[in-house]
């Protein structure tokens, strides 16, 4: 598992939108909050979502951006996207190699059937590209508050 104080792996993947976010090209500009949640159009994903995209301008002015990774497709997170009304940018991890890189695909047991999903987890990265905090097993209701207390402190403890 990754933790605190590790460099946050590098990779690429596809947004709704089908354009590339590289989590490179954020060092040295902004925070990131990479989440990492089972499937879009559930309950606790869509809540988790829409709180991030309310609370995304307030993220920005801390010199910090949101994005959210599922193996969904490019086109699923776009209809989810769009008829949710979120602004989070929703990343495809389709092969699932992004959540192996972080350690959050793991195999759960659901109603005695054992079966691979991703351990709905979040991680807030610096902007020299090092984890400053690992969440894991988080609730979707009230997690982008918390999470946006991270990243204030985060920008508090930089400007000292």
């Amino acid at each position: 598992m990754l933790q605190s104080g590790d460099l946050a792996p590098s990779f690429s993947l596809p947004d709704a939108d089908m354009e590339i976010f590289d989590l490179a090209c954020t060092r040295g500009k902004q925070h990131v909050v990479l989440y990492f949640y089972p499937r879009d159009n559930t309950p606790g994903c869509t809540l988790q979502a829409a709180d991030f995209s309310d609370h995304e301008d307030e993220f920005a002015r801390h010199g910090c951006i949101v994005v959210g990774v599922s193996p969904d497709d490019c086109l699923t997170h776009a209809e989810f996207r769009d008829h949710q009304g979120l602004s989070v940018r929703l990343l495809s991890d389709a092969d699932t190699e992004v959540c192996r890189l972080y350690g959050v695909w793991q195999q759960k047991e659901v109603d005695g059937v054992k079966k691979m999903c991703v351990r709905r987890s979040t991680f807030v990265i610096d902007k020299q590209g090092k984890i400053r905090h690992a969440l894991y097993d988080v609730t979707p209701r009230g997690h982008a508050a918390a999470v946006f207390e991270l990243v204030k402190k985060l920008e508090s403890h930089n400007a000292s």
